[in-house]
């Protein structure tokens, strides 16, 4: 019996599950959320129990890593996580090999998702996909020619801060109208908000706002994207008004890439997979209208989920597992 470790090192949970080598199902799964001021160093003893409650004096053949920030794939080194404290230039592979005395890879968590959906999800059958992560942030992992495509220095498939609005609100890294500063489940819920709170009467029709405000007993610090998309549905104009604003974003920056690079599939995970069949129609209409005529591409919803990052740790664990 041939083993694999996954593990997945979000932003705010830690993640371990165990599969034989062939299998689609887990042998075993444990996770836990990441406590409040967590940094490296309590991360790493909570992933440790984890893995050792799941091994129980087994040995895995190799361990595959999905990290929640920028990595060094080619050394294994965490460059940083952006919601976690003490992570910079931490030797990751390095550590657990020594620890487990079995070959370790580690990859940013949009990188390993896209290798996951592309092994044992939405893209199994296809060369070329571009998985695309729309939560938090809005984050791009490439799949060419059935191999990850990283880029040069680790940054490939950063289609978040794509500009696709050069006059639109400021992002978190600096520029104007970026994907991710449209797109992203906090910054939609910051621009519901703020236009609830700058026109709170605004044109004054009953719908626009109303079922935002009832959501959150009209405390506007509690909206997320989630609830923004939750209040589209229920016909709310202004929640529709963001959603589509966001959808239009992303369509965009699908489109540009399309002609770009020319991918056969886009796959679309994260929250985003709930945002409702009107979010995935403008998305498509968008990106169809801003791709070349000529180029043919598809947009599917991902399959795998949040384990996603598991199954794409397994799947680049198996490739340095010798004969498989």
């Amino acid at each position: 019996m041939t083993l694999i470790l996954a593990l997945d090192f979000g932003g705010t949970k830690l993640a371990a599950a165990l599969v034989n080598v062939g299998s689609r199902k887990w042998l075993r799964y444990e996770r836990h959320l990441s406590p409040v001021g967590a940094n490296a160093s309590t991360d790493l003893k909570i992933m440790r129990s984890l893995i050792y409650s799941l091994l129980q004096d087994r040995k895995p053949a190799a361990i595959g890593i999905s990290f929640g920030g920028p990595v060094d794939a080619s050394t294994g080194t965490v460059r940083l996580s952006h919601h976690v404290a003490g992570w910079e230039n931490i030797p990751l592979k390095a550590l657990l090999e020594e620890e487990f005395g079995v070959p370790v890879d580690v990859d940013n968590d949009a990188n390993i998702a896209a290798l996951g959906e592309h092994r044992f999800g939405a893209g199994q059958g296809y060369d070329s996909l571009f998985y695309i992560t729309v939560s938090t942030g809005v984050g791009g992992g490439w799949i060419l020619n059935g191999q990850p495509w990283r880029g040069a220095g680790g940054m490939a498939g950063e289609i978040g801060h794509i500009v696709v609005d050069p006059a639109g609100p400021v992002c978190l890294c600096g520029k104007r109208g970026c994907v991710e500063r449209l797109a992203s489940g906090p910054y939609m819920a910051q621009n519901a908000r703020e236009i609830l709170e700058n026109e709170p009467q605004r044109r004054g029709e009953l719908r626009d706002g109303e079922v935002l405000r009832g959501l959150v007993g009209n405390n506007l610090t509690l909206l997320t994207g989630q609830l923004v998309s939750e209040a589209a549905a229920a016909g709310d104009d202004l929640a529709k008004e963001v959603l589509h604003k966001a959808a239009w974003a992303l369509g965009v920056g699908i489109g540009n890439v399309a002609n770009l690079m020319n991918p056969q599939r886009f796959v679309l995970g994260g929250g985003v997979t709930k945002a409702g069949e009107d979010f995935w129609r403008v998305v498509r209409q968008v990106a169809r209208e801003t791709a070349l005529p000529e180029v043919d591409f598809e947009i599917v919803p991902a399959v795998l989920g949040d384990d996603a990052p598991l199954w794409g740790g397994v799947a680049i664990a198996s490739m340095t597992i010798p004969n498989l």
